[in-house]
């Protein structure tokens, strides 16, 4: 049985996503910040009789509770097949340029930035002893750096001096990552779920958990034929996928 660990995982796309793989015949470490919200997830999951999935306590911003989640993984399992980097927040909005605090910088980078290196980091020995790897960066098209300076973007007049930076630097170490495991089984991609509906954005989106759930989840179950070291939107472009940077 494949295996996969989603943060952020008890609610919302990450909740979906972990569904998704469960049906799909994954084994599923849902990563919660809130082990009681982990746990009760768990239990909506099970009584749909998808009881693979266990919870396991993870703040991606904490660098102590990313040791310890990766210690109590290591435990029950020697590989990890799949790992979807979902775990985000926003910072709250509006977010000027002129306005936004360093400490408002700090506090969405410790977790969109730097929570992605540290799990990244921290599982990827787990990782590496899969026949086919996969990692996915949750990313958004608000960290592309050409769309917003389009004016003809969708979203160009939807600034986020904070939030958007935080993810294109994610995108730029997806980038990264992907050429440095050029030679090797791994597929890594930036994917954005979409405006999606959630408590992320107080569900001011247009489209579904469901939609983005099955996003994720196709680009976490890539075959060997699959693309590596792309930004992936479908929501942006249905018809291949890409999205430029």
């Amino acid at each position: 049985m494949k295996s996969a660990l989603i943060t952020g995982a008890n609610k919302g796309i990450g909740f979906e996503t972990a569904r998704l793989l469960l049906r799909h015949g994954y084994h599923v470490y849902l990563g919660s910040r809130d082990l009681n919200a982990g746990l009760r997830a768990v239990d909506t999951l099970r009584a749909e009789g998808l009881t693979a999935v266990e919870a396991i306590q993870m703040d991606v911003s904490d660098s102590a509770s990313v040791k310890a989640a990766r210690i109590e993984v290591g435990q029950q399992t020697e590989v990890l097949d799949v790992l979807i980097n979902n775990a985000g927040i926003s910072g709250g909005m509006p977010q000027n340029a002129l306005g936004a605090s360093i400490e408002a910088f700090r506090q969405v980078f410790e977790t969109n930035v730097f929570g992605v290196v540290r799990v990244t980091q921290a599982f990827i020995d787990l990782l590496q002893a899969s026949p086919q790897p996969r990692i996915v960066n949750v990313s958004s098209s608000q960290g592309s750096l050409t769309l917003h300076t389009d004016p003809n973007y969708r979203y160009y007049h939807h600034k986020g001096a904070v939030y958007h930076p935080s993810k294109a630097a994610l995108n730029m170490y997806t980038i990264d990552l992907a050429y440095e495991l050029r030679d090797t089984a791994f597929k890594v991609n930036a994917v954005d779920p979409g405006f999606v509906a959630t408590d992320f954005n107080n569900h001011r989106g247009t489209g579904t958990v469901e939609e983005a759930g099955a996003r994720i989840a196709k680009y976490a179950m890539l075959d060997n034929d699959g693309p590596t070291g792309r930004f992936i939107s479908e929501e942006y472009n249905p018809q291949t996928g890409e999205i430029p940077w």
